[in-house]
């Protein structure tokens, strides 16, 4: 699975979804730009040195972003009030690309966390 797959899965998805995920794929590479992009769970995850930093995944009312640790998640509370959070993820509308510094400081934190 590659990055070919992670463009089919956002192609395949119908609008506005597919413009909003689109730019929130160019956020997080905008952060890390060696980040691999691959499908896993039937869902796009970017990785680095083999471990995943962050997920979106499309689904039927809303779009979700996932740094993929629940610490991250904790520490970043506040900045997320307003979005429905679980313990690893969060939901954001289908028609509204996250805001920038929340996408970096999201993949920052988890990338420093790796290293």
């Amino acid at each position: 699975m590659s990055e070919i797959d992670v463009t089919a899965y956002i192609e395949a998805q119908p609008e506005p979804k597919k413009s909003t995920l689109e730019a929130v794929r160019a956020m997080i590479l905008e952060v890390e730009p060696a980040l691999e992009q691959v499908i896993a769970w039937n869902s796009p995850l970017f990785t680095f040195n083999g471990k995943y930093v962050a997920g979106l995944c499309a689904f039927k009312n809303h779009l979700t972003f996932s740094p993929q640790s629940a610490d991250v998640m904790t520490a970043h509370e506040k900045a997320l009030e307003g979005y429905v959070t679980s313990k690893s993820s969060f939901q954001f509308a289908v028609d509204t690309p996250l805001p920038r510094a929340l996408v970096s400081s999201l993949v920052t934190s988890r990338l420093n966390e790796i290293n």
